[in-house]
């Protein structure tokens, strides 16, 4: 009577672990790819990834970024790519992202076109919590920038930036940001130096699709040819979301978004830089 039983619950079993593993087998693996991803979005906060600053969110986007900006001397340069590309989100905590060049172009003749630095980058998501649990998240980000760059188009050295990024939601329709981060070349620092940028923002979300951002970027120079320096931009920005009737914050949507960085400090490297962007989050 005994070993029936034992047969029988291990029949049970076997049935059990045959049905769960047709259902898997049955999903696609894009279908897989989105569930895990629907369940790391839901531990977080709904916000719309920034402009210029880093977001601390874990995002699935492919993103294209283009920039137009005036040097102090009044010269044109455009950025296509912007330092942006792809993001993934790995396990339960970690988001890998790979930035390929950008193609820089000068209207100059002094400086020729070329591409920029390679870049890749980790993000760890230390702790957060959803509209339902507190509509906050505080995250640690670790980039390194390759000096692949032609024609001057880049970085001396390769490059490490830590990150320390953080936001929490007010309400439905507002939340704030802020991010402190460092550069750190590898080599040549009496030439290229070291910097320190914090950034933050107010984010307002009033219509399903449309939110609107105002950034503070200011960068701290440390050694190099800006050493004892600071410069500062207030840039607006604003996004309109594309999305589905019934769309819920894990599902895949498109936006596209616009802002300029205005320096209102007296030393700047750059100004009245327009940045467009184009985001597919997945």
């Amino acid at each position: 009577m005994k070993r029936l039983w034992h047969l029988r619950s291990l029949i049970l079993v076997v049935a059990f672990a045959s049905g769960s593993f047709a259902a898997y087998a049955q999903e696609t693996f894009y279908e897989r790819f989105r569930a895990h991803n629907q369940d790391m979005t839901a531990l977080q906060p709904y916000f719309i990834t920034p402009l210029v600053e880093a977001d601390p969110r874990l995002v699935q986007v492919v993103r294209a970024t283009f920039s137009n900006q005036y040097t102090a001397a009044g010269t044109q340069t455009v950025n296509y790519g912007n330092s942006h590309g792809i993001s993934i989100i790995a396990f339960d905590r970690f988001q890998f992202d790979v930035t390929p060049p950008s193609y820089i172009q000068h209207n100059l003749e002094t400086a020729r076109d070329g591409l920029s630095d390679t870049a890749v980058q980790g993000k760890y998501r230390i702790v957060s919590g959803n509209a339902e649990r507190g509509n906050y998240i505080f995250t640690a980000i670790l980039a390194h920038t390759f000096a692949t760059g032609t024609y001057k188009n880049g970085a001396l050295t390769d490059t490490w930036t830590p990150t320390l990024a953080g936001g929490i939601g007010l309400g439905r329709a507002l939340d704030v940001e802020s991010s402190l981060s460092g550069t750190l070349p590898t080599g040549r620092i009496a030439v290229q130096g070291r910097s320190i940028g914090w950034d933050s923002l107010i984010q307002a979300h009033f219509n399903p699709h449309v939110w609107l951002e105002l950034e503070n970027n200011a960068s701290f120079y440390f050694g190099g040819s800006h050493d004892g320096k600071m410069q500062n931009f207030v840039t607006p920005g604003a996004y309109y979301v594309i999305r589905r009737k019934n769309w819920k914050p894990t599902h895949a949507y498109i936006s596209v978004g616009a802002g300029m960085q205005i320096a209102t400090s007296g030393f700047h490297t750059y100004n009245h830089n327009l940045i467009t962007d184009l985001r597919i989050l997945y």
